[in-house]
């Protein structure tokens, strides 16, 4: 991809530790950093709709049925996902968030460039709520695009605690029949170790120093995906994977007319699991990344990494169809079932054809024109160098866990490239908060993201532009990474 760096690394390279360029041209880690005074006044100077959406949040302890097995988790109200949020960009919305689990818990909005203090990193932007507690978030959603919203506690990912929000676009033709999101997981509770017990496990394995032990756990080391480089497939083998919250025996049924034109809003909520989509016999055009459009390119699968989202649209054909995901160097499958007319229906461990594609990745995406951001030079460059081992099971960023980071600093106004290098055989997917960034040079092709989904030994080179005052984490979104201390910070100094 012409404007998107993308190197491979030798794995000797990773022996040079964190001392290979960090901060390089930095704003300088010695800076104050900005607080209240400089983000009040950026957020109440955003233009807005002039409607407000008042909503209603609540995370509990639930019983639900994955379809035919009943399990406990925790949820956002009674379902898995929860309810999806609806807002239209430029609205003000207005959440009343109460926490009715057992421990402390928080929101984070992904995808969503909201205020800093809005944001739902305890310790960082937003105060965590307590058992038992209330919590109020006021913010005007700027941008449209799929997107979602999840915990930023611990582990509590790998539960139930997951919904979509979707923001509409005003000026959006909308030239499809209907519209239905796919939210991808990956699930343990009720039917394995909790997401605790098999964190457990890996510390365990690796002070051992056997990567491979502890399989009973429920980790998996295969080989898998791009190519079999490397331990791609992720850390945890999980009994269920799912489509909105159904295993494949019990799988959601959507229904529509032959030649129906469908957008399909495609989220990977799941913990520790890159998935391969697929719908059988149909082609996926795809139009949106991480909520911004790209120019639209067919493809029979696509990659998606955790936290990322994919907007795509297909022409029905007549019939019952599969919809697939295939968890990336793992066993098993999560599906949904598509019909459109009359036929039999596929077997619940049938995989599609489309699946043995290879699957369309970022690399082949283009922006379209209104994605770009503005060409500019960068002001500062800086490195975010992704490395670790499952001996002993830590993963750091540019060389340290999160308790020692140094975080990369910027200033209001510059526009800032960050070297992301993965010195690991294993794909970590990278989420930035409070902003997107261009992939490649700003103003050039290369498609508009916050999460990206970067291969084993090799690397992207993005742009983002310094509008949001505040400290933002940047973090690998495999839950048991971050965990085990992938994130570092992104902050605005004076």
């Amino acid at each position: 991809m012409g404007t998107v760096e993308r190197r491979t690394f030798l794995l000797a390279a990773a022996g040079t530790g964190a001392a290979l360029g960090l901060a390089a041209c930095g704003a300088g880690a010695a800076s104050t950093s900005v607080g209240t005074a400089a983000i009040t006044p950026r957020a109440t100077a955003r233009t807005g709709s002039g409607a407000t959406r008042r909503l209603v949040l609540r995370a509990q302890p639930i019983e639900v049925d994955l379809g035919g097995t009943i399990v406990a988790t925790w949820a956002y109200g009674s379902t898995i996902p929860g309810r999806a949020f609806h807002a239209t960009a430029g609205d003000r919305v207005i959440v009343d968030f109460r926490n009715d689990l057992p421990e402390p818990t928080s929101v984070h909005w992904h995808g969503l460039a909201i205020r800093n203090d809005m944001d739902g990193v305890p310790g960082v932007t937003t105060p965590e709520t307590a058992p038992g507690g209330r919590s109020s978030f006021d913010f005007v959603v700027p941008d449209p695009g799929t997107h979602w919203f999840h915990p930023h506690h611990g582990l509590q990912l790998d539960h139930g605690l997951y919904a979509p929000f979707v923001i509409d676009d005003p000026d959006e033709p909308g030239d499809y029949d209907a519209e239905w999101v796919i939210v991808l997981d990956d699930w343990t509770d009720g039917v394995g170790p909790d997401a605790t017990e098999i964190m457990a496990g890996l510390v365990a394995a690796g002070e051992s120093g056997d990567g491979m032990a502890g399989m009973g756990m429920g980790m998996d080391h295969g080989m898998g995906g791009m190519g079999g480089m490397g331990m791609d497939g992720g850390d945890v083998t999980y009994p269920f994977y799912l489509v909105n919250g159904r295993v494949p025996s019990d799988p959601e049924t959507f229904v529509a007319r032959a030649g129906d034109r469908i957008r399909l809003r495609i989220i990977n909520a799941a913990a520790d699991t890159v998935f391969t989509v697929a719908l059988g016999g149909h082609d996926l055009v795809v139009t949106h990344s991480d909520g911004y459009p790209v120019q639209p390119v067919a493809t029979p699968a696509l990659r998606i990494g955790m936290g990322e989202r994919y907007d795509a649209v297909v022409t029905l054909g007549d019939g019952v169809f599969a919809f697939a995901a295939a968890p990336d160097g793992k066993k098993g499958l999560a599906r949904a079932l598509v019909r459109s007319g009359s036929g039999s229906v596929p077997m619940a461990s049938a995989r599609p054809a489309e699946l043995a594609a290879y699957p369309l990745t970022v690399d082949a995406l283009r922006a379209a024109e209104s994605a770009r951001l503005p060409e500019r030079d960068p002001d500062t460059v800086q490195d975010v160098l992704l490395s670790g081992s499952m001996a002993p099971y830590v993963w750091t960023i540019n060389g340290t866990t999160y308790q020692d980071t140094i975080p990369l600093t910027i200033r209001e106004g510059q526009a800032g490239r960050l070297s992301i290098r993965n010195m690991s055989m294993m794909s970590h997917p990278v989420h930035v908060h409070g902003h997107t960034f261009q992939m490649g040079s700003a103003g050039g092709s290369g498609p508009r993201k916050d999460t990206v989904l970067v291969p084993p030994m090799g690397g992207y080179r993005v742009d983002l532009v310094a509008d949001n005052p505040g400290k933002w984490m940047v973090h690998c979104h495999n839950a048991y990474h971050a965990d085990a201390g992938m994130m570092t910070r992104l902050e605005y100094v004076a």
